[in-house]
């Protein structure tokens, strides 16, 4: 074996084992302006969820209908069908197979719908203008996170809202009201979460597999 083979082989040697131990993969760090967007979201959030209970007792006063857990659970589920309240997108913690795009995504559809409904009952009720006010500007932030991060994800999921056709009087302008703020507090529950385990994410960066 002469001396050009043998250094070609050590070089081959030396280079595989610089592969192998070598990082299978390296977290990749979101800039400081989506975790900024992303701690302003929750806080927010928080706000909202403080506030839902005083809304509610302001705002709905039919008897039976109340933020704690009730026996009415199953006609209150049908009543939403029958008034044309969607359900909120399902949100999970960020992982390989419910991506950052698609839980950033289904952040901003929510707020979105909830925001919405919100607008149609606003026609009917008075004191829900604030609520109104801080899921348009948490919409903001979850943009920011989007603008900031470049996600693509889902196609925004703009759910035509029916609500108002079915509200045909006091009593149906109150449950409305009742699964909305119910809805939107649950909602905002798995908000809260998902924007917790973003904060610990760290997904890997494209092509370090």
């Amino acid at each position: 074996m002469n001396t050009l083979t043998v250094i070609v082989l050590l070089h081959c040697f030396l280079l595989a084992v610089l592969v192998q131990s070598a990082p299978v993969s390296s977290p990749y760090e979101q800039p400081p302006a989506f975790k900024e967007a992303a701690e302003r979201a929750k806080t927010l959030v928080e706000k909202i969820m403080r506030d839902i209970p005083t809304v509610h007792a302001a705002t709905v006063i039919t008897e039976g209908l109340t933020l704690e857990p009730s026996s009415q659970t199953a006609n209150l589920q049908m009543m939403m069908t029958t008034l044309g309240i969607p359900a909120a997108p399902v949100l999970k913690p960020p992982s390989e197979h419910f991506t950052l795009d698609t839980c950033v995504s289904r952040m901003s559809a929510g707020s979105r719908l909830y925001q919405g409904l919100l607008g149609v009952l606003s026609d009917r009720l008075s004191g829900l203008s604030d609520l109104r006010a801080d899921l348009r500007d948490l919409l903001t932030h979850i943009n920011k996170m989007k603008e900031v991060a470049q996600l693509g994800g889902e196609a925004d999921q703009n759910q035509s809202l029916d609500l108002a056709s079915h509200l045909r009087g006091s009593y149906e302008v109150q449950v409305a009201t009742h699964l909305t703020l119910t809805q939107l507090r649950s909602f905002c529950h798995d908000l809260f979460r998902s924007l917790r385990a973003i904060a610990a994410y760290r997904p890997q960066a494209a092509g370090t597999r």
